[in-house]
């Protein structure tokens, strides 16, 4: 039980603190169930991650969800799930109950266009560490650099690119599997 509070109160904390959505809590995920807790190797939530990603939902409970069931099977994929998802509940509702009253306010618009660049690094962080774990190089950047382009000028569907990919990536492995033999 006490390693059930302890994963509730991990993703509790990260949930509470991290400003900007699942994308800028990932490298705190990682700090925590990488790093210090050692639930999970790097190249496994590496994987984790990538399914997060291509798992319908936030990615942050997508990964809390695979941490959760990995660590601690269902009872560890409920607390997960919970510790990630009430802090936000939380405070929305606070913030819901105050904000028509502030939602015009100078200062309230300031802090908010203040937070936005912090944001984006946070999410700039886990792409260029993902990209290291990936191991990413000056021959296959051409790759995210090609599917960024796709998905964000040619506004093609996300899940066109993970069905691809998959695609690509089993005839990868069956061409090199051959080459092999």
């Amino acid at each position: 039980m006490n390693k059930l509070i302890d994963m509730f109160l991990v993703f509790f904390k990260i949930g509470a603190f991290t400003i900007g959505g699942g994308y800028a809590m990932v490298p705190l995920i990682e700090k925590e169930v990488v790093d210090k807790k050692q639930w999970v190797e790097k190249e496994e939530f590496v994987d984790m991650l990538a399914l997060a990603q291509s798992s319908p939902g936030p990615i942050a409970v997508n990964t809390a969800v695979f941490v959760g069931y990995k660590v601690g099977g269902v009872p560890g994929l409920i607390f997960t799930t919970l510790g990630s998802v009430l802090p936000s509940f939380i405070i929305i509702l606070i913030i819901a109950s105050f904000f028509v009253g502030i939602q015009d306010s100078p200062v309230v618009e300031r802090i908010f266009k203040g937070i936005r660049p912090a944001v984006v690094a946070l999410i700039a962080a886990p792409v260029i560490r993902m990209g290291k774990s990936a191991k990413i190089n000056k021959y296959t950047i051409i790759i995210p650099i090609l599917i960024a382009v796709v998905v964000g000028v040619l506004k093609v569907t996300a899940i066109y690119i993970i069905i691809l990919a998959a695609i690509g990536g089993n005839i990868y492995g069956w061409y090199k599997g051959r080459r092999q033999q």
